[in-house]
């Protein structure tokens, strides 16, 4: 509908304004027309004054559209993701000197693995990462918590690798999350993190983020997470504010049902079971049993019960109260919201405290990857 009234509003121009005479066209003018199939038209049938017509016309009827891709330079048509396929060796190295983009090409060419294939040739042409006010490898992080670098040629790899090492802004929360998550390892990108361990560039109560909360829950029983707390870096050191837009390891491994990243969170710091503290300014501390009762909370939703049943059997407390609330308790929570998991809320208060055990205790049938499955709550004597 909003084509069809353009296209009828520069129809009124144009005819309204054919009476015109002269030829006054300017060169730029004649330009744009060559461009327009039906400005040439009808400069054929009407004369100059009609160019001039056409070419008003045709800006009115493209007012607000993108700017067209034949003016823009080199690196603004390859990385603009509408002006067909990037073809290698496309690039001229004035435009990447001065690209003329609002955004650092780097980070737009980083973020987006469609465009990853301009990397290499944007390196090879003196892009610097130390411009881009994101660093590269954070501002894909931010797009894509696990992009799949399967798919990704050897030579964009190589170049998210430069990337890494060049830039000493890559040791990101964000960064370590994404290079620690499953998509990352298969490609052997976590050697990364191993090359700036060993390089001095992880230093314990030293960085502005804790490498331990940054990790992706599979990658915490590592060689590399058990070389960070060798190096000093610790469970209770890990919920400190840091730069970042990714959620804390902790929240993550709660989020995705994941109990052998929970149980290496809680064998560690066992009163995170009851709260969590605030790690950015602008948040609150909160509760694990509270937060789970949410039901956009888990990745999920139907492993809710499962999940309430594990912190229950470490210890979290249905009678607890809200740090915002002091008003309202966990269970009394679990009866606004209706949950489906009232009835295991209900029972482990009118249970006595010893009679809730993890039935985890003995071998347990899922242990990885939102599988918990198996825990219950046991009446004991």
């Amino acid at each position: 509908m909003i084509l069809i009234q353009r296209f009828l509003a520069a129809a009124s121009i144009v005819f309204g304004l054919a009476s015109l005479t002269g030829c006054a066209a300017t060169s730029m003018i004649a330009m744009a027309v060559e461009q327009t199939p039906a400005a040439q038209g009808l400069c054929l049938t009407m004369g100059c004054a009609a160019k001039e017509i056409a070419v008003y016309a045709y800006d009115k009827y493209t007012e607000g559209d993108p700017t067209p891709c034949r003016q823009l330079n080199s690196v603004a048509r390859a990385l603009s993701g509408r002006c067909g396929p990037y073809e290698r060796g496309s690039l001229v190295s004035k435009d990447v000197r001065a690209s003329g983009l609002p955004q650092c090409p780097l980070s737009v060419a980083a973020r987006d693995p469609a465009l990853w294939p301009v990397l290499p040739e944007l390196l090879a042409l003196g892009a610097s990462p130390e411009p881009c006010i994101t660093p590269p490898l954070a501002a894909l992080a931010q797009a894509q918590a696990c992009p799949d670098f399967g798919a990704a040629s050897a030579e964009s790899l190589q170049a998210l690798r430069w990337l890494a090492t060049a830039d000493a802004r890559s040791v990101h929360h964000d960064v370590v999350r994404m290079l620690s998550c499953p998509n990352a390892r298969s490609a052997g990108l976590d050697r990364l993190l191993d090359g700036w361990l060993a390089q001095g560039q992880m230093p314990a109560r030293a960085l502005g983020f804790s490498p331990l909360a940054a990790l992706h829950p599979d990658h915490l029983d590592s060689p590399f997470a058990r070389a960070l707390e060798a190096q000093g870096h610790s469970a209770r050191d890990a919920f400190g504010g840091y730069e970042g837009r990714l959620p804390g390891g902790f929240d993550l491994a709660l989020r995705g049902a994941n109990i052998a990243a929970l149980d290496w969170w809680l064998d560690r710091v066992p009163e995170l079971v009851q709260r969590v503290p605030a790690v950015q300014g602008n948040q609150s501390a909160w509760m694990p049993l509270a937060r789970v009762l949410q039901s956009s909370y888990l990745v999920d939703a139907a492993e809710q019960g499962a999940v309430v049943e594990y912190l229950l059997a470490r210890g979290a407390d249905p009678l607890r109260r809200f740090p915002h609330d002091r008003s309202l308790t966990v269970l009394a929570f679990a009866r606004q919201l209706r949950s489906p998991s009232l009835g295991l809320l209900e029972a482990a208060v009118a249970a006595p405290p010893a009679a809730i055990r993890l039935a985890a205790d003995a071998p347990r049938t899922s242990a990885h990857r939102g599988g918990v499955s198996g825990l219950t709550l046991t009446q004991g004597e």
